[in-house]
């Protein structure tokens, strides 16, 4: 009985999870042909609440992608491996706290700010580099236009996904 419950919850969860897979796939589906260009894999990925790094979203866009690729991401593809992805809690987002810490490892002097000037080394520079697409999409959400500073206790609260 526990097992047909258990059971019956698990599929109401996946049926959730395809329901909002179409809907970010279609969003994205400009031929209605159930395709999707691979460059737009990563912001529906984003848009179901996951952050994978660029390495592992080009992990998953390879698990997807046809073996002869074709620029072209099919929603057949594309579903099973999503709902996987979902249903395993892959690619969750950083915790605020640990937000806070790496902004503040950034700011040794803890001024509570970094400078537009810091930030843009820091994030081309160290670990995996911002694109300067990226880099100009951060800037625009996360620099105070009035002090060119990052506030960042500001930033994170603005960035952070809330999970409930």
């Amino acid at each position: 009985m526990a097992d047909d419950k258990e059971r019956e919850g698990t599929e109401l969860v996946v049926a959730e999870y395809h329901r909002k897979i179409k809907e970010a796939f279609e969003v994205f589906d400009h031929e209605a042909n159930n395709t999707v260009d691979v460059r737009e894999i990563g912001t529906i990925i984003r848009s179901l609440g996951c952050c994978p790094s660029e390495g592992e979203l080009h992990d998953l866009i390879a698990e997807v992608e046809e073996e002869e690729p074709t620029g072209y991401i099919r929603y057949e593809k594309f579903l099973p491996v999503m709902t996987e992805v979902l249903l395993e809690r892959r690619y969750r987002p950083i915790p605020e706290d640990t937000l806070l810490r790496a902004f503040e490892v950034l700011d040794p002097s803890k001024r509570g700010f970094l400078t537009k000037e810091e930030l843009i080394e820091y994030m081309t520079e160290e670990g995996e580099p911002f694109s300067q697409e990226e880099m100009e999409e951060m800037l625009s959400a996360a620099v105070d236009p009035e002090s060119n500073c990052i506030h960042y206790k500001d930033y994170i609260a603005m960035m952070v996904v809330d999970e409930s």
